[in-house]
């Protein structure tokens, strides 16, 4: 029985760098198999171009199981492409029909510069982490995990944010390139969590004053979560604004003491 393949135009956004001009340029995709990833795909296209003595197209990927969060590309203009709960990497060429024209573009925000073609520097999102994306309150020599009572859904919520695999998605997707989807996932893993209380103002606040230099504002279009790979709910953007309304008042009671 013979393998069903594909024929398809690609048009994909070429860019040397970020102060480079970019364009699209149209590459054929032929006898690709429906099996195939669209990163597969991507490999196929580029053994073609290294063949012809062309310079292969710059993608983003890394662990191609949908967890790293590495890959993203803007697939005929929607993140991740037109399958939800689906990361890039984990999006196959059966979802596609022989003879479609594809187009590819990165990332869309002023956070994420173009690296090249594909690529975007996406470590804005790596400056929210660093001031407060952890817990470091010293606690002494850990307990035993039992002895630390936590209500199911406590555990469930933090867990359903914790999800969050950082990729970008919710910023390219958002009319605003608002990060307030992913910022509020990473503060509320550790804030619904007792490990977390601590820590949990001081938290909030520097992590949602470090996104809003780099992103736009939140104005409850709710693309990012349409786009979400994981699904991450809306809700934890809500619950991000109720800590930082608490955290200014609380914050500014500590300094005073």
């Amino acid at each position: 029985m013979s393998e069903e393949t594909l024929n398809l135009k690609l048009r994909i956004w070429r860019q040397d760098g970020p102060s480079s001009k970019g364009g699209f340029a149209e590459y054929p995709a032929n006898n690709i198999p429906t099996d195939a990833s669209f990163l597969e795909m991507l490999d196929v296209v580029n053994e073609q171009l290294i063949e012809q003595g062309e310079v292969p197209v710059e993608f983003p990927h890394d662990c191609r199981e949908g967890i790293c969060g590495t890959c993203g590309v803007m697939i005929n203009g929607r993140a991740h492409g037109q399958e939800k709960a689906t990361a890039t990497c984990q999006l196959h060429m059966r979802k596609f029909t022989d003879g479609d024209t594809i187009e590819i573009e990165p990332w869309r925000a002023a956070a994420f510069p173009v690296v090249k073609d594909l690529v975007v520097d996406r470590s804005a999102l790596d400056r929210v982490i660093e001031v407060g994306g952890f817990i470091s309150a010293p606690t002494g020599s850990a307990p035993d995990a039992n002895e630390m009572l936590i209500p199911k859904d406590v555990a469930e919520s933090s867990m359903d944010a914790a999800a969050c695999i950082g990729c970008g998605a919710c910023v390219a997707a958002c009319p605003n390139s608002a990060g307030q989807l992913f910022t509020s996932a990473k503060i509320w893993h550790l804030n619904a969590m007792p490990q977390g209380q601590a820590e949990r103002y001081k938290r909030t606040e520097e992590m949602v004053e470090t996104m809003e230099q780099y992103f736009g504002s939140c104005t409850n279009h709710g693309e990012c979560s349409e786009a979400c790979p994981k699904e991450i709910s809306l809700d934890f953007i809500a619950y991000m604004n109720r800590d930082y309304v608490k955290s200014k008042v609380k914050n500014r009671r500590l300094a005073g003491q």
